[in-house]
């Protein structure tokens, strides 16, 4: 239902005014209880309608149109940004290094889209990260896997200029702006990140709902002025959404949303960061299987490829019976093989 809702909003507009036709005609016929019937399955629908936003589990409370067109408004852009992509890098001292990139449609987790990359073993998350945008802006990914509206980078500064100095080698025009972990607050730098308009018009015009101040050549934009120091990932910007519910622009200030906005970019980084790693885990554990096989003295590539063949790979090698084992490489290979398991 959900699935077919969130394919449908146009279909919901019209529902929805459908109803209010008939409320209108039921209240003038003077019949009431259907009225209130009429009433409650609007407000329900129309509840649903602002709720739904990431996937059938997925409910939180955020209107998605609302978000994207704020979020266009706070930093300049043109046009919405249909296609935003979140990037994370994830690795251990630099081992099994890899990224992820995670693809929002329309304000909408969009997984058929997403990528992971292996990236070299490396202990340098700006180099990584440097490596996986110049990848991803490639002419064949452009091709593959169209042009993104705007790049958020799970990441400081470094990571950031990394990120604008591969678009720029690339030469593609697309916004980057960046999250640092500690505060949770936005990165967007003066030249590179392409975005400054709205920004320059927030510092000349101070709001209540959203501070910024400037790093060099960063503008830090938070949009949770009341929640600093984040001890978590993600604490500030899950603190901060009941408290900017309470916070309204003083008089003369435009309306924009930071609730809205605030969940969305948690809910691109917090999902940039899942994929991550557990696809770094998902290697870490295969890399680990595979030494346990590899490890054990007498069993060489030969036996190894035979093993592969004949099995599929190393975890069902090593849970196979020892008559199958023995079968293909003798008893005393069995042997080592299910004695080091």
């Amino acid at each position: 239902m959900i699935s077919y809702i969130k394919g449908n909003r146009k279909a919901i507009m019209l529902w929805s005014w459908s109803v209010e036709r008939v409320k209108t005609a039921s209240l003038e016929l003077h019949d009431f209880e259907r009225f209130a019937g009429l009433r409650n399955k609007l407000r329900a629908m129309q509840e649903l309608q602002r709720r739904v936003m990431f996937g059938d589990k997925e409910f939180l409370d955020i209107s998605k149109d609302k978000a994207l067109a704020d979020l266009a408004k706070l930093l300049g852009l043109k046009n919405i940004p249909v296609r935003i992509e979140g990037y994370d890098i994830s690795h251990m001292s630099g081992r099994q290094v890899v990224a992820s990139m995670v693809v929002f449609t329309n304000g909408a987790s969009d997984r058929a889209e997403y990528r992971k990359f292996k990236v070299s073993d490396k202990n340098d998350d700006t180099g990584n990260m440097y490596e996986v945008i110049f990848r991803r802006l490639g002419e064949r990914n452009i091709k593959s896997w169209g042009r993104p509206d705007l790049l958020l980078i799970d990441g400081g500064k470094g990571q950031l200029a990394a990120a604008i100095k591969a678009r720029d080698e690339r030469g593609i025009t697309v916004p980057i702006i960046s999250i640092a972990k500690r505060e949770e607050e936005l990165l967007v730098h003066k030249i590179g990140s392409q975005i400054t308009a709205f920004i320059k018009q927030i510092q000349s015009q101070p709001r209540a709902d959203i501070a910024i101040h400037e790093d060099g050549d960063i503008y830090v934009v938070n949009l949770h002025p009341s929640q600093r120091n984040a001890g978590s990932h993600s604490k500030n910007l899950r603190a901060s959404i009941e408290q900017n519910r309470k916070e309204r622009p003083v008089t003369g200030e435009s309306s924009l949303a930071t609730t809205d906005i605030v969940k969305l970019f948690q809910r691109i980084r917090d999902e940039s960061h899942r994929f991550a790693v557990s696809y770094h885990t998902a290697l870490k554990r295969q890399h680990q299987t595979k030494n346990q096989l590899e490890e054990i003295p007498g069993i060489g590539p030969k036996t190894r490829a035979k093993l592969l063949r004949k099995f599929g790979s190393v975890k069902k090698i090593i849970e196979a019976d020892y008559a199958e084992l023995q079968a293909e490489v003798g008893s005393k290979k069995a042997n080592l093989i299910k004695h080091s398991s």
